[in-house]
């Protein structure tokens, strides 16, 4: 079965938490806003109704009206606008739009008008004998504003989380690098003396062991040192920048293989595949370069369980560059877990860092100017990653 480390799915549970958190705190405030802008909305109709019924009264003539007292509720609307129109629809007074606008130009109280029909239901004011006149009204800027609020709101509150979490990121991702970068120097310089205590120690057993016994065993020692010389170089190159020259990748291709071939299961078939052109030039550094193969065909090997297949098919596109095929038949992974793969502690196994991959990425894309990616793969057939190396 497909598992990622717990490392990998903990930090995605994380930041799926901290996004249902947010639409909650969104959801929330605009659930509030809205119910308070429909409060609003009441009561600025209430307001309007209040004021047809001083028109209504003032149009009929009635005896014992405090005009005072009615003209001091017309006064009181200071927010909400509205046109007041005959049956007919024209415009016998305005309040709260731009008066100097509307004196200047009538298609501007026309668009007004116009808006305000389709916006909210007109007020009718009965002046008897089958005459009426029409108060029409929208919502005020303020209610308008409160509606609009929220989603300005949330829009700074978003800019200065994305703001904050990229300063963050980079922050502690500069970090960890300092602290990878630190440990890999450290590790580097540590394993030197030992290193050079193997070679001493190996020379010493050459000159006492029998023949036949050092002809076998030695040179696969040798080539064990040198490995962890190679590892040692490679620990002491991140952080710096490598130095790049001229290879021929068939011959990096080839001794990774050679070097998984003799120390994996014999189950294991291998092949390397390639046009008769045996020559595919690209500037490289070689030791950083083949630990991204050695993290390839390695994750291909765990992937078998130590029974399958393992293909590397080289070719050149047309532009020049060089494409690195490596073929497994082992588990291979949903499409959705293409990306996922090359994240830091990510990892199918329960043993392991899940940095191979991640650092391979670096390595390539960062150090070298390709690419790296998987090509196919499907549960239980296999995977299949690409190298897209430059034109050397």
């Amino acid at each position: 079965m497909f598992k990622p480390s717990s490392i990998y799915e903990s930090n995605e549970r994380w930041k799926i938490g901290l996004i249902l958190v947010l639409v909650l705190i969104v959801s929330v405030s605009l659930y509030y806003t809205n119910y308070i802008a429909s409060r609003l909305a009441e009561e600025e109709q209430k307001k309007v109704e209040l004021l047809a019924t001083v028109y209504q009264k003032l149009s009929s003539g009635a005896e014992n009206v405090d005009l005072g007292f009615m003209f001091e509720i017309i006064q009181s609307n200071e927010t909400v606008p509205l046109i007041l129109t005959d049956r007919e629809g024209h415009v016998m007074a305005f309040r709260n739009i731009d008066s100097v606008r509307a004196t200047q130009d009538t298609a501007y109280v026309h668009a007004m008008l116009t808006e305000m029909r389709e916006a909210k239901t007109p007020i009718k004011i009965d002046l008897g004998n089958n005459t009426y006149n029409l108060i029409y009204y929208r919502d005020s800027y303020l209610l308008t504003q409160l509606i609009y609020f929220p989603y300005i709101q949330f829009f700074i509150i978003g800019l200065f989380i994305m703001v904050g979490y990229f300063a963050f990121s980079s922050s502690r991702r500069a970090e960890q690098n300092r602290v990878w970068v630190g440990m890999a120097k450290e590790t580097a310089h540590q394993l030197g003396t030992p290193l050079n205590s193997l070679t001493g120690w190996i020379e010493y057993l050459r000159d006492y062991l029998e023949p036949a016994v050092a002809d076998r065993v030695l040179p696969e020692m040798d080539k064990d040192v040198e490995r962890l010389v190679t590892v040692t170089d490679r620990f002491s190159k991140i952080g710096s920048t490598p130095s790049l020259s001229k290879n021929n990748l068939l011959d990096t291709v080839n001794k990774s293989v050679d070097y998984f071939k003799v120390r994996a299961s014999q189950k294991v078939k291998w092949k390397v595949v390639h046009k008769s052109d045996d020559y595919f030039p690209a500037m490289v550094n070689p030791s950083l370069f083949e630990w991204v193969l050695e993290n390839l065909l390695k994750n291909a090997l765990d992937a078998m369980e130590g029974a399958g297949s393992i293909t590397v098919t080289m070719n050149t596109e047309p532009e020049g560059g060089v494409v690195i095929d490596v073929k497994d038949t082992g588990k291979g992974m949903p499409q959705n877990r293409f990306a996922k793969v090359f994240k830091p502690g990510f990892s199918t196994k329960q043993r392991g860092w899940g940095l191979g991959l991640s650092l391979s990425k670096r390595i390539v894309e960062e150090y070298h100017g390709g690419k790296i990616f998987v090509k196919e793969s499907q549960p239980n057939k296999g995977t299949t990653f690409r190298i897209v190396m430059p034109k050397a």
